[in-house]
């Protein structure tokens, strides 16, 4: 939808209902946070989410430039009953959202359609005149994962537990670049080298993203150049981080999940580790056989992982992480939220911690088999009932590989289907899906031999090819 000023006030307004009505409390008595990243749409919407609240007696706190985590940590901090973050994470520059948190954490998906509701039926009471405070958060957030470092490290400067470190930050014009300055400066690390800290929510020097190819290229560069123990990279609004090791090697999807797994496990064995569903089978591997703990692959998305290590927790299952590879990591230590600046200071004081030993923050996966090749293709669905259609080439696939005894269907998958090949000229995985939002189905592959995603995709191609409403020109195009 068009975020104008009207429905952006309608949707603010629609939240302080929701929230009065979560709490038991009148609109007058809430106090909800607001905050928003660099882009340049976010004082125009920040100003119509401000009069709504106002308007519907809400004492509201406003943040200005803020991250994401920190909202919800507005929350814990300061007790707020609710938070508005103004974001679009990784998307364009021109592109703008919400997002919601209350004392629970992220606003859940039957949540954001109630609200979205009530917005549209104007179900709120804006007859009342709230007060706006201007808060300066950051600062107290930075204090936090400063003291987060100083404990975990124990150093004997205990002030500056990062002396004699050079790590550097890629903030993309993001939100980010509060972690080079009032985090790591302040414990002693050398910063400097550090690019695009400076908040421009036109991003002109790169997609804030560290899945971003050509963003991840800049930090590697960038990390060797400066000859830097540590690279790292946030997205926009620092919900997600990468990092890259001191020669320029990517710590990213399953190595990233695979380093914060170790350091939330904790050398426990037995514990679980939630992850989406397309983490590989080295990850796997390492998971249960190097650390002794149980993998559990679930649906993709970041809030789909979190409910359900939530959930297992709840069952009397130990489960301190919940991931997925597109960087979105949850400790439950901090409250299951996923938040890019705490996963680096966990990754920082683990670095530190292993450097007293000589070793590494490589030295920990050195072990963790990777793939020679990998990819990610997708087939557009010309359909508009699209998830009806594209779960029936799901199941038309998983009937395909169950009648096919050299494709395997892997146990342990819950979205889609995953199958695995052991033959030589493949070796390998895929793992068909459907898009939460899109007609699209997104296809992950790997394999462990030089040729072998090739021959894994003509497999699939020669079960579907047959579906007249899929857009398989990705297909052809990667087998010739």
């Amino acid at each position: 939808m068009e975020l104008t000023d009207e429905a952006v006030y309608d949707i603010a307004a629609a939240f302080a209902a929701f929230v009065g009505e979560k709490t038991g409390k009148s609109c007058e008595q809430l106090r909800i946070s607001v905050g928003h990243d660099s882009r340049i749409s976010a004082d125009r919407i920040a100003a119509a989410v401000l009069k709504a609240l106002s308007a519907c007696g809400v004492h509201a706190l406003y943040f200005d430039l803020a991250s994401t985590p920190a909202m919800f940590m507005s929350t814990v901090e300061l007790g707020v009953d609710g938070a508005i973050q103004i974001t679009a994470s990784h998307h364009p520059y021109y592109r703008n959202g919400l997002k919601f948190f209350t004392r629970e954490g992220g606003a859940e998906g039957s949540d954001i359609v109630n609200i979205l509701n009530a917005a549209d039926a104007k179900a709120y009471d804006d007859t009342k005149c709230g007060e706006v405070e201007n808060y300066d958060f950051m600062p107290r957030y930075a204090e936090i994962l400063r003291d987060t470092i100083k404990k975990g490290v124990n150093a004997a400067d205990y002030e500056h537990p990062l002396k004699g470190k050079k790590i550097i930050v890629d903030a993309g014009n993001g939100v980010g670049g509060f972690y080079a300055g009032d985090v790591l400066a302040p414990l002693g690390a050398d910063v400097s080298g550090s690019l695009f800290l400076e908040p421009d929510g036109m991003f002109p020097n790169h997609i804030p993203n560290p899945e971003n190819e050509e963003a991840m290229r800049c930090i590697c560069k960038a990390t060797v150049d400066n000859h830097a123990d540590l690279g790292i990279i946030f997205d926009t609004d620092v919900d997600r981080g990468g990092a890259v090791d001191a020669g320029g090697e990517e710590l990213n999807k399953n190595n990233l999940l695979a380093i914060a797994a170790y350091i939330a496990a904790g050398g426990k064995k037995g514990v679980t580790i939630v992850t989406d569903s397309i983490t590989s089978d080295g990850f796997k591997e390492f998971i249960e056989s190097d650390m002794g703990c149980h993998h559990y692959r679930f649906i993709r998305g970041y809030k789909n992982v979190i409910n359900e290590a939530i959930r297992l927790n709840k069952e009397g299952i130990d489960t301190p992480l919940a991931g997925e590879t597109a960087g979105h990591i949850a400790f439950r230590e901090n409250f299951f939220l996923d938040d890019g600046a705490y996963l680096i200071t966990k990754i920082v004081i683990e670095m530190m911690l292993l450097d007293k030993q000589g070793k590494t923050l490589n030295s920990l996966i050195e072990n963790m088999k990777q793939p020679v090749e990998a990819a990610e293709l997708r087939m557009d669905i010309l359909e508009p009932d699209f998830k009806v259609y594209g779960q029936g080439v799901i199941d038309a696939l998983e009937a395909y590989a169950a009648a096919h005894e050299d494709w395997v269907l892997a146990p342990d998958s819950r979205e889609g289907v995953r199958v695995n090949f052991k033959d030589a000229d493949c070796d390998g995985w895929f793992v068909l899906r459907l898009s939460v939002h899109d007609p699209v189905l997104p296809l992950n592959v790997e394999s462990n031999v030089a040729g072998g995603v090739k021959n894994i995709v003509k497999r699939i191609y020669t079960a579907v090819k047959d579906f007249d409403k899929l857009e398989l020109s990705a297909f052809k195009k990667y087998i010739d």
